[in-house]
């Protein structure tokens, strides 16, 4: 088989492939056999018919015609791997030629166009500049986490006084719709300030005493009345407040492996000081993916746009429904820029992943797998399964792996804070001399190569 890609445009290809009659042989084979189980002829066992037989019973340009219909996604994928070319869009055909149906000679031609990932040229992205915040933890930022700490040792007292932020109230909810009772619940446990129940809750108890009510207007966040607005009458029960324990050398040791407070302290300073830099890290992070993005020219096909677009406005197709999304011209300009930058993201950190020749080995996927499932509440081994199962596990190397290499390029950048203070992120870059041995990974290594690692 021969084949050849001819560009139309840096995201755009057209191939066009000839296959000999002896290369297409096979598949009319394979489509008379195919051919010979569907029909029944007198004096012949079903699946036994000869050849010539269906010929004159369907004819040789039918059988031709499964013949090629059959066999040509296996030549397209061949083409697609001899030219190498990584298509992003269904494939547009047009067979050009076949061979005569009365022949045992001549051969098959057909040319298909296809959305491709564009091939970049990388600039040097050694020695990036990015500035970043100043941050340094404060003495704040130490007695916040200590006060944080505390409070997980915390116990509620009742108080009989007004309520106000951050106290911890028991409360009973009842809600109308046009006058009418639709939903009531009683003993509900509440935080002033965490909005985690209904808009305008903290506004309405904030200030109320134990057997005090007050009735607000809000929208219902769930049930079939959900998204219709209600009056909801709030009483307030209890209100408590968290006391605190003492910070002494006793609690240290209670919530600790430390001995004194002085220790305790001495520890939340360090990792006060680590959460700082790693802010940096993420601002610097998302400064250098910016730069390359300046940096490099990456054509988008319009096929990507249009198709994830549609994705998400169309509920059909997996996406939200337009009214939950507000279907609107700037929303779609939004999710159309996103997608923009997401494919641009992909391609340039692909790119940068090929050339530093970067890997993913089993425990990192292992660990990424892990710290999506807990964002999802899942169980790790459920998820695993779950993307196992959707074919989803070469999509998430791809995405370890376009981490690591925008980590590489993090690493090589200079960063300073806007004082002019230099910044280590050795800690929040993993160096390479940390890396496994070249040969103990390459033994875990999953092919992130293939096209269905990426999103698009």
């Amino acid at each position: 088989m021969k084949s050849a890609a001819e560009n139309l445009t840096p995201t755009r290809v057209k191939l066009n492939v000839e296959v000999s009659f002896d290369e297409l042989k096979p598949a009319i084979d394979a489509a008379y056999k195919q051919v010979a189980e569907q029909i029944q002829v007198p004096g012949f066992r079903k699946g036994k018919v000869p050849s010539r037989v269906i010929d004159q019973r369907v004819g040789r340009g039918y059988v031709l015609e499964t013949a090629i219909n059959d066999g040509l996604n296996g030549w397209y994928q061949e083409a697609v791997s001899e030219t190498g070319i990584r298509p992003l869009s269904r494939p547009e055909v047009e067979i050009t030629e076949v061979p005569d149906p009365s022949a045992t000679e001549g051969q098959l031609t057909f040319s298909v166009e296809v959305d491709i990932r564009p091939e970049i040229e990388l600039p040097a992205y050694e020695g990036l500049k990015v500035g970043v915040e100043a941050a340094e933890a404060s003495d704040e930022d130490i007695e916040k986490a200590l006060d944080d700490l505390r409070s997980r040792f915390g116990t509620l007292k009742s108080v009989e006084r007004p309520a106000k932020g951050d106290d911890f109230l028991t409360i009973d909810l009842t809600a109308k719709v046009d006058g009418e009772e639709v939903d009531s619940a009683s003993g509900l446990s509440y935080q002033v300030g965490s909005g985690t129940m209904l808009e305008g809750l903290d506004e309405a108890v904030t200030g109320l005493s134990a057997d005090e009510e007050a009735i607000f207007e809000t929208k219902l966040a769930g049930g079939e009345h959900a998204g219709q607005d209600a009056q909801v009458t709030v009483k307030v029960t209890a209100v408590k407040e968290r006391e605190l324990p003492e910070a002494d050398d006793d609690f240290a040791q209670l919530a600790s492996e430390f001995d004194t407070i002085a220790e305790l302290r001495e520890d939340l300073a360090k990792q006060a000081a680590d959460a700082k830099t790693a802010q940096q890290g993420i601002e610097a992070r998302d400064k250098v993916l910016d730069q390359l993005v300046e940096l490099i020219e990456v054509p988008v096909p319009d096929s990507v746009i249009t198709e994830q677009v549609e994705a998400h406005f169309n509920p059909e197709a997996g996406g939200h429904s337009a009214a939950e999304d507000h279907d609107t011209e700037e929303h779609r300009a939004e999710v159309k820029a996103n997608t923009e930058r997401a494919f641009k993201n992909e391609v340039i950190l692909d790119a940068i992943a090929d050339k530093e020749e970067i890997g993913v080995s089993q425990s990192e996927l292992i660990e990424y797998l892990i710290a999506t499932a807990s964002q999802y509440g899942m169980d790790p081994n459920q998820f695993a399964q779950i993307m196992d199962q959707s074919g989803q596990v070469p999509m998430m190397v791809g995405e370890v792996r376009r981490r690591k290499a925008l980590a590489v390029v993090l690493g090589k950048a200079e960063v300073t804070d806007s004082d002019g203070k230099a910044i280590d992120l050795s800690e929040f870059v993993r160096p390479a001399a940390e890396e496994e041995p070249a040969e103990e990974v390459a033994a875990e290594v999953i092919p992130s190569d293939d096209p269905a690692a990426a999103k698009f």
